[in-house]
């Protein structure tokens, strides 16, 4: 298969009609090139990058190499939403319809509560983070400080927008990502003009080329990973006409420009104030507090924008999948566990360390998964496929594919051996060994 589009026609063809799974026709799709992007720069826009940005201080790297790092981390996750997004850009299938292909209908539960688990868990973080953030301000206006009845406030809120399905969250994110750039600009060049002698002696740390650099670069493929494996929730949305190269220039120009400046914003804080929460460290350090108002606002739009499209969108599908509820209740449902995932806990002063090692294993599941994707669709199956099948539980992707659960095993395995690189370790072991047992068990039916 090229990069043409399905027609409706041929999209909808053979299609068991379940609410947000069958595949989105031509005339359905609601964005195009610049529109993509603006929501991407929007989802790119992630409090976690701040506070693992803050990690990097005592990672053990200097400010050049942490540049280099998140970078380096963002551009490989850059070409492997390229190679990902393709199938479901195409056919307009979801991420959960795409995992049959490789995992089997049955088999599709684990990858599918792998991205689905790690995303509430994040979306619980990441509201928290914003609570935080809706707290300051409030101290500051008003002064009433309670951080929890802000929590339980804006989540609710997200909850609302969420249900609305994508296109609640492409305005919510068309909005916001430019909105929250400026505001990282103002970030940073404050930070540069108030504390420029700290920011020297980071530059000037000796740092280390070693293992530490490389867990970084791994880090921050890793806090993206979840979105380069369920790139296809979003790239459906997609009108036609936009190859390869537009849609990387699109991952591009979004994700490397929001994750480097937040990476260096929460490493520049945290070495200023010694504060892990970077939000409550930038209000600390800002003598003007109308623009600490201003900014901290900006942030929160950010964390909206963020846990609409990486932390929501996922597991809502991945319940609609499972549980054969609607979209509308998915959502309800994903928002409460979010509630329950003691964020809290995450970003204590000490819990940065706690945090990035989470980004690690989750990303020795996640790696695997997106190993096998990308084998099972330009390897094996040559991107050659029919619909249909994606869509017929008794068909060729009846059951479990046993290669595939043996590649994750594989993967995740070598991830956890060498866990400071995971994902970077996870990734030949499982598609090779997923790309093996398929080969054996062709053979073995002749």
């Amino acid at each position: 298969m090229g990069e043409s589009v399905m027609t409706e026609e041929k999209a909808l063809e053979g299609v068991i009609k379940q609410d947000g799974m069958e595949p989105v026709p031509v005339s359905k799709r609601t964005m195009g090139a610049f529109s993509y992007w603006l929501v991407w720069l929007g989802g790119c826009v992630s409090t976690a990058n701040l506070t693992l940005g803050s990690d990097l201080v005592s990672g053990g790297l200097n400010l050049v190499q942490a540049i280099i790092a998140i970078t380096l981390g963002s551009a490989l996750c850059v070409i492997c939403m390229v190679l990902n997004d393709k199938l479901c850009y195409t056919t307009g299938i979801p991420y959960v319809v795409q995992l049959r292909g490789a995992f089997g209908f049955k088999g599709t539960v684990i990858p599918a509560l792998c991205r689905g688990i790690p995303a509430v868990i994040w979306y619980g973080f990441q509201s928290w983070i914003g609570a935080s953030g809706l707290n300051e301000i409030s101290k500051i206006v008003i002064g009433f400080d309670s951080i929890v009845l802000w929590f339980i406030l804006f989540q609710a809120m997200q909850i609302g927008l969420s249900a609305l399905g994508f296109q609640g969250i492409k305005v919510i994110n068309n909005i916001g990502g430019a909105v929250v750039i400026i505001a990282l600009v103002y970030m940073l060049v404050t930070i540069l003009g108030m504390h420029g002698d700290v920011v020297t002696e980071v530059v000037n740390k000796k740092g280390s080329w070693g293992l530490p650099f490389f867990g970084a670069v791994t880090t921050f493929i890793g806090v993206n990973c979840a979105l380069l494996v369920n790139i296809g929730d979003s790239v459906r949305q997609l009108k036609p006409g936009c190859g390869p190269v537009k849609r990387g220039s699109a991952y591009a120009f979004a994700m490397i420009p929001a994750v480097v400046f937040m990476g260096v914003i929460g490493l520049l804080v945290t070495s200023v104030t010694g504060i892990a929460n970077p939000i409550v460290g930038f209000a600390y350090i800002m003598p003007n507090k109308a623009i600490v108002v201003i900014t901290l606002f900006c942030i929160v739009c950010g964390t909206l924008t963020t846990n609409m499209l990486n932390n929501a969108l996922p597991p809502i599908y991945v319940l609609v999948d499972l549980l054969k509820v609607s979209v509308k209740k998915s959502a309800i449902i994903v928002g409460l566990l979010a509630y329950a995932t003691f964020p809290w806990e995450l970003v204590k002063e000490s819990s940065a360390a706690g945090l990035n090692l989470f980004v690690l294993i989750s990303s020795s599941v996640l790696g695997p998964v997106f190993a096998i994707l990308v084998v099972d669709y330009y390897i094996i199956k040559k991107q050659k496929i029919d619909l249909s099948d994606y869509y017929n539980p008794d068909g060729a992707f009846k059951g479990i594919n046993l290669a595939a659960i043996g590649g994750l095993i594989a993967g995740m395995a070598a991830a956890l051996t060498f866990i400071k690189i995971s994902w970077l370790a996870s990734i030949l072991p499982a598609g090779i060994v997923y790309y093996v047992l398929i080969k054996y068990f062709e053979k073995k039916k002749k």
